[in-house]
């Protein structure tokens, strides 16, 4: 069996996560504090793609890449770059299409964060910058490492935005999910099944850890 569609998939969930855990909590913060019809519609954007079909938000992004239209065009004339059937446009699909997974808990854990925590650093001669990173953020690691961790088990099973975006290159852009679903129109069950167990096995640990990681968080000292 060849194992390049699972690294691949890895690659892609693990570039996705870090860039999302850069990106996914400042913006989780932002939404967390009072709202606004700005935030409201920001978040709204943001939440789309959990109840978009994955065909519908992959082929507008195949529109917008494509080096015939508008941002892709654009791209591909003044980099050189085209992000259609490409390993770079997979990934800022998986961004788009993983973001939620990951502002979702962070920002749930920023609102439920006492507003005195903040305050208090605040009265301490701290600054924002200082009790984002050093009060906040250090009380919602465990909600950061589920976020973390279902954007990377999100990202690793996408089908249906991958097959749009990237299509089926082998070495390229052919990843777990396409390599399990050219197996089965190939009637190769065998392969279609390893594929599968592999990518079941990752997914069972991971969410195994999470269980684990959110229990020893909410444990009591007492117990």
């Amino acid at each position: 069996m060849d194992l390049e569609p699972i690294w691949l998939s890895i690659k892609l969930a693990m570039i996705t996560t870090v860039i999302l855990l850069f990106v996914g909590i400042p913006v989780a913060y932002w939404l967390s504090r009072k709202q606004s019809i700005l935030k409201l519609v920001a978040e709204a954007i943001i939440t789309m793609p959990l109840v978009l079909p994955p065909s519908v938000l992959g082929f507008y992004l195949l529109l917008a890449f494509s080096p015939n239209n508008g941002f892709g065009k654009w791209l591909h004339q003044h980099f050189s770059l085209q992000l259609v059937f490409s390993f770079p446009g997979l990934i800022l699909a998986s961004i788009i299409y993983s973001l939620p997974f990951m502002i979702s808990p962070v920002k749930a854990a920023f609102s439920h964060l006492p507003r005195s925590m903040a305050e208090a650093s605040y009265m301490m001669g701290k600054s924002k910058t200082q009790t984002f990173y050093r009060v906040l953020l250090p009380n919602i690691k465990a909600s950061v490492f589920t976020a973390a961790v279902l954007t990377f088990a999100h990202t690793l099973g996408e089908f249906g935005v991958v097959l749009m975006i990237g299509g089926n290159i082998p070495g390229e852009t052919k990843v777990a999910s396409i390599a399990i679903y050219d197996a089965v129109e190939m009637m190769d069950y065998h392969s279609a099944n390893s594929y599968a167990l592999i990518l079941f096995a990752i997914t069972f640990i991971i969410v195994i850890s999470v269980f684990v990681i959110n229990r020893n968080a909410v444990k009591s000292p007492f117990e």
